[in-house]
């Protein structure tokens, strides 16, 4: 394989942007496991009576994570997510203003490899989420497993990001004077092994978890799509049946944690390694629709909201023309943006994506909703 390294005379804007998505990457995939290793050391050495008060402290603060978190407005405004956002470049694009006294989920597709546009959208102030809507707090709703985990659970609760469970979800759109923002990644961990460049598929005929519970307090949903979110790295082929895919299901049902076998581009050379490819991020969101509250849910009332949305499969593969934003001068490469059934993706009714028009770069795509 040739391996194409990257010129010496890059900007030192670049370099700072490759730091930040560098330290990111190594967060995602290695901090836990370092935090871990750290704790268990501190257990075996002079120093022990610290991890025995962390201990403590984790019992007494262990419905945190599903009580809203701890969030760090400082961290959140760290210089370093500026350059994690300019490396993609990645952006927050608003469609329509939202009630400060209601409460809502934002319904984040597609998941991706590393979910980079729900995190730098919603986790960090680098695009602007509370200047664009006022009042509003976002939460990333990250899987329970990570927050059992010492250090690491403090750090990632700085963000915004909080358990996945059903309590977590429940405290957040239970608020009284509203204002919350709860992200959830429908597809969750299983959809990230089908995250490539020119394809897409949604886990989400099946996810009715949400939607039971935006019914149950009254709160609104917010389809979102990140378009260029599985342009970011390439993986293996893992078709159904494989004997990869099998070993990947297998493990994410033992541990609840998808491990696809992804790559991306290097430090110094563009063909391999783990950092994502720069690739334009555009997350954008549908108008939110109100449900109304129904405090003691029947089955047929909680199936109903997906109705309208299975209702729509047979139009996923007919495109229909959208003209560009003028905000929007390029979108390179990034084959989600074609996707006229994104037009159709609503958890209640036909109605677009977008109130306004998603710029259109025609080039091939796979399609399909998880069944």
């Amino acid at each position: 394989m040739k391996i194409l390294f990257a010129p010496l005379n890059i900007p030192l804007r670049r370099r700072l942007q490759t730091a930040a998505v560098l330290q990111w990457v190594f967060s995602f995939l290695a901090l836990a496991q370092c935090c871990l290793a750290g704790y268990v050391l501190l257990c075996v050495s002079d120093w022990w009576v610290l991890a025995a008060l962390y201990a403590g402290w984790l019992y007494l603060d262990r419905d945190t994570p599903t009580s809203g978190g701890r969030r760090s407005e400082w961290l959140r405004n760290w210089s370093v997510w500026k350059h994690f956002r300019d490396y993609f470049p990645l952006n927050l694009i608003k469609t329509v203003d939202l009630d400060p006294g209601s409460n809502y989920i934002f319904g984040f597709h597609p998941h991706g490899v590393l979910v980079a546009g729900g995190f730098g959208n919603f986790c960090t102030e680098a695009s602007g989420f509370t200047s664009l809507f006022p009042g509003m707090t976002p939460y990333l709703l990250m899987l329970p497993f990570w927050f059992r985990v010492p250090f690491f659970r403090d750090y990632i609760m700085c963000g915004g990001l909080v358990s996945s469970e059903k309590a977590s979800l429940s405290y957040l759109l239970s608020a009284p004077r509203g204002g919350n923002v709860a992200v959830v990644a429908i597809g969750g961990a299983p959809e990230a092994l089908d995250a490539r460049p020119g394809a897409l598929t949604l886990q989400i005929l099946h996810r009715k978890g949400f939607i039971k519970l935006a019914l149950k307090h009254g709160a609104q949903l917010v389809p979102v799509f990140s378009f260029g979110e599985n342009e970011l790295f390439d993986q293996m082929t893992n078709p159904a049946g494989s004997p990869l895919r099998w070993l990947q299901d297998h493990l994410q049902r033992l541990m609840g944690v998808a491990l696809p076998m992804f790559t991306g581009r290097g430090v110094f050379q563009y063909s391999f390694g783990l950092l994502p490819y720069r690739e334009p991020i555009h997350t954008v969101g549908k108008t939110h629709t109100q449900l109304s509250l129904i405090p003691h849910l029947s089955p047929l009332t909680s199936l109903s909201p997906h109705l309208s949305l299975t209702s729509l499969i047979p139009h996923l593969s007919h495109p229909s023309p959208l003209t560009s934003l003028s905000h929007l001068s390029s979108i390179p490469r990034s084959p989600l943006t074609s996707l006229s059934p994104l037009a159709h993706l609503s958890y209640l009714s036909p109605l677009s994506l977008v109130d306004r028009p998603i710029p259109v770069v025609q080039t091939p795509l796979s399609l399909s909703l998880s069944l």
